[in-house]
Parts: C-alpha cells; structure tokens; sequence
C-alpha cells in the first residue's frame, strides 16, 4: 500500500496551567484517509491537546507543522482557515436558527449587497447530500434529533476546505442505528481522504471505526499504535498504568452476593400516561438492580418516578413496608431515596460553584436552608469524600467545571453519599467517562451494596449491568417486560434477545 500523507505533526507539546502540568511532551501524527483516537482517562490531556491544535490554549513548548510546514494558531477562527475543525459531544449550533444558515453562519454568500438564500440553500443540500442526508434545509436545526444535528455541524466544517475533522464524544447520545449512520459518513470522509480524531470512551467503537492509536496518561504521551495491532487489554492496561484485573474481581464478588435481603422498596402497579406502562418491582436492602434496554425503551423514566421527579397516574409505593407518596424529589429524600440524574450537566453539577458547594447541596437542602451546615462541618465531610473517590484534583474550593467529566460525576456521587441514603439510584453514572473511573465507581457501588445500601444503576453498557447486578429489568416499549436473577447462565445476548422482543 502507498504511504499515507501526513497532515499534521505535533512533536513536544507541553501546556502548563496554574498548578497543573496538562500536557509533558506530547506527540501526534494525523495522517490522509485515517481515522485516529485520542484514549486515556479523563484527565489524560485529551481534551487540552485538541484545544491546542485548535487555538483555544497556546502551548508552552514544541512543534506544530501542517503538511510539512510549520504553523501555530492563535485562535479557532485560524484552525478553521486552515482545514482544522471540531464538532464537539454538545453540538455547538444556533437552535433558533435554520440549518442553512447554522452551515453558513459568518460566511454568508452575498449578491448585489444581499443574502443569495436560493445559492446558500442549494450549497447546503450539497454539502449534505456528501453525508448522505437530505433535510429541509430551511427548517430550524432545533426540529432535528441530536444525530442530525451532528451532521449538519460535521457539515458546516465540510463547507470550507477542511483536512481534519475532530470528533469528540460524538456517539454518547446516538442509539445503535444512529451510530451506524454516523459511522458509514467517518468512512466516506476517510475515503475521500480527510484526516479524522475520534475521540470516545467506547473501546466496541474505537475497534469497529479506528485505523491507529494515540495514548496519553497524566498529560503524557504513552504511545501510538495501529488499532489491529493492539490488544483491547493491553490498550487500557496503558491508559490506566496497570494491568487490569479490577473487573474480574467485581464480577466475582457479584456472583458471590446472595438475594436474601429484606424488601426496602416495592412498587405494585405503578404507572405514568405516555412515560412508563404499569409495572411491578421489589428492591432488596444491599442489593444492586439493573435496569437495561435500548434508548428510550423506558429506563430513565421510571427511574424518575421512584424519585418523584415525575408524578405516577396510579399504583403504590412503599418504602421499608409502609405505604408512601413519591410526588417530589423533597418527599423521596425524606424517604431515603437518592437520584444521580444521567444529565450531570443540566441536572446535576451547579457550574459555578465549588466542589464543596456542590457536594453539600443535598444534605444542606435535607437540614433546611435556616440550618446552616457550619463550614468546619462541610469540610470534615468534603476531605473524607474527596480522599474516598479519589477525586482530581483534591482541593475542595475548585470550581467543578474545571474538573473532568469522570471527577464530575464523582462529586455528584458524594452529594448523595452524604445523605446516606438507603435506596441510591444511579442513571448512566459512568458515561462518557474513563475506563478507570468505571471501575472505581462498580466498586464503590459493590461497597456500598456489602454495607446494607439498595442501588439502582441503568446503564446502556450490558456488560456493566451483568458485571455489577443481582437482578436486571429489562425494559422494552416503556414497558418492564422480564426481570432476570443475574447468574452465569445470563448473557449479553440473552438480554438483548429481550430488549429486542425475542424469547
């Protein structure tokens, strides 16, 4: 095979923030009609290194050359003039905006002094027609699913003459055939010769999609591979700088854990017009339950009904042997239930404010705002938490949107932990982020089940529910079609048999 053109070359990249060293001596090569991952735990300096080549951070000391020839950016505006474009997991587009005027936004074709709408519409279903998509381009974007929204940013970054095309988390709000489709468009742009980063916590997708391998830890360069040629253990026994023998040992203690717990909550009947159909459910004291299925099939939901997030039509709760009313989150906290809201950016992390400020949102709410938690108090509580979830970095007065999305959601964690709460419901707790963080919080979740605590924990990875669950539901159609004892005889296929209708 001829040799692959080299795009971009970045040789000793270092960035220094204030305390932290983000990046130390950093390499990428970016090559024509590749697709390339950017893997490492959050943290890693994935996210830097991308907003380096872009031109939101400068970096302190190496190299930057573009076909050859040298070049440094000093803002997104230079990177995109360049070829250089990113479509990030929150698509940045204007929602009031009509999808043609998302793609030509700032580059608006004029004619005798005014907008050429009739050239711009036809531009833009050209360029979407490349992707294999054809919409009313004059509809706001915001009419679209997230998928087609992707497209229409991916298209937007076509409009110009692009040679790499950075994707980051682009799958983590994609269903399977979303996915497909996305995936189909990654190796149409491959093969007309674009150089691509995929960036994605998925190691199914990385080895489905991925021509080559750039590894990064602590903010250093761990290497490059060729993706067939790295075995899927020994990729994250790099990310993570250890062998990985973590997971075997929670599926073992899994299978070990016995259902003989005390009921702590049962639902008989219960049931929300247009959300979830009636459904029946027993959680054990000390037991962790899963609840699978597709996208949209219903899990969310009626998870949200056991928290009162959302009120039911009908049926009966109760919690501890005595009938209860979950019609708000204030009245399932005073039962002892917790909710980890899978949207930690809208529904759970406050942005401006501190790690301690969100750690002790919950139990401050629980006390009453006129039973202020002293500060010595807060403190004592947010260290051990901080030293328990090994959170990065430990000082309790950062702002928690500069921590990763993994050390995120671990603050989240400890909001609820703090509470103590007998029944803790985890929605997606580990999406989008780091294998090592996964496996941290399963075990956390298997200690907190050995210490008498009821977890519920939804998770689109079957391979999480089978590893950490005594007992699955599974969901189809907004509706609990089976509940499965978890032991050997289970299998990924097996459940998704069930999700998908099968016997």
């Amino acid at each position: 095979m001829p040799e692959k053109k080299l795009v971009i070359e970045m040789k000793g990249i270092s960035k220094e923030f204030p305390g932290v060293k983000a990046l130390s001596n950093v390499n990428l090569k970016l090559y024509a009609g590749e697709i390339h991952a950017l893997m490492g735990e959050n943290g890693a300096g994935k996210s830097t290194l991308v907003k380096v080549l872009t031109g939101v951070y400068p970096y302190d000391e190496g190299t930057t050359e573009l076909e050859g020839q040298p070049f440094k950016v000093a803002t997104p505006l230079d990177a995109q003039e360049l070829g250089i474009n990113t479509v990030y997991q929150e698509v940045n587009l204007c929602p009031n905006l009509s999808v043609v005027e998302n793609i030509f936004i700032g580059r608006e074709i004029m004619k005798k002094g005014r907008i050429d709408w009739k050239e711009m519409n036809k531009r833009a279903k050209e360029v979407l027609a490349r992707l294999n998509l054809d919409i009313d381009v004059t509809k706001q974007v915001s009419s679209y699913s997230v998928a087609i929204q992707q497209m229409v940013a991916i298209a937007r970054s076509l409009n110009v003459s692009a040679k790499v095309l950075i994707l980051d988390e682009p799958t983590s709000s994609l269903d399977a055939n979303e996915v497909k489709q996305l995936f189909a468009v990654m190796r149409k742009l491959r093969d007309e010769g674009l150089a691509l980063i995929f960036i994605s916590h998925f190691l199914e997708q990385i080895y489905e999609i991925t021509d080559r391998i750039t590894v990064l830890r602590n903010g250093e360069w761990v290497g490059e591979y060729m993706t067939k040629d790295l075995p899927r253990l020994e990729l994250v026994s790099k990310m993570i700088g250890k062998e990985l023998n973590e997971f075997e040992s929670i599926a073992h203690k899994t299978e070990e854990k016995e259902d003989d717990g005390d009921i702590l909550l049962e639902a008989n009947n219960v049931f929300k017009k247009g959300s979830v159909e009636p459904f029946d459910l027993k959680i054990r004291r000390g037991e962790i339950f899963g609840f699978a299925g597709l996208l949209g099939s219903g899990r969310t939901e009626l998870a949200r009904l056991l928290f009162g997030a959302d009120k039911a039509d009908s049926g009966e709760i109760k919690v501890n042997g005595r009938k209860v009313s979950l019609s708000s989150p204030k009245k399932a906290i005073s039962n002892g239930i917790a909710f980890c809201s899978e949207n930690r950016k809208k529904e759970g992390i406050i942005a401006d404010l501190s790690i301690r400020e969100n750690m002790v949102l919950a139990i401050q709410a629980r006390k009453g705002w006129f039973n202020y938690m002293p500060k010595k108090k807060q403190n004592e509580l947010i260290n051990n938490y901080i030293q328990l979830l090994n959170i990065n970095p430990p000082n309790p007065e950062q702002l928690i949107k500069n921590l990763s999305g993994g050390n995120q959601q671990k603050v989240l964690l400890a909001r609820w932990l703090i509470t103590n709460p007998d029944l803790l419901i985890l929605d997606e707790p580990t999406r989008g982020i780091d294998i090592g963080a996964k496996g941290e919080i399963q075990k956390l979740m298997l200690s907190l089940s050995e210490e008498g605590m009821s977890i519920v924990f939804i998770s689109a990875e079957l391979e999480e529910i089978l590893r950490t669950c005594q007992k699955i539901a599974v969901m189809r159609d907004h509706e609990k079609v089976s509940e499965i004892h978890n032991d050997a005889s289970v299998t990924q296929q097996s459940i998704m048999k069930k999700m998908a209708g099968g016997m």
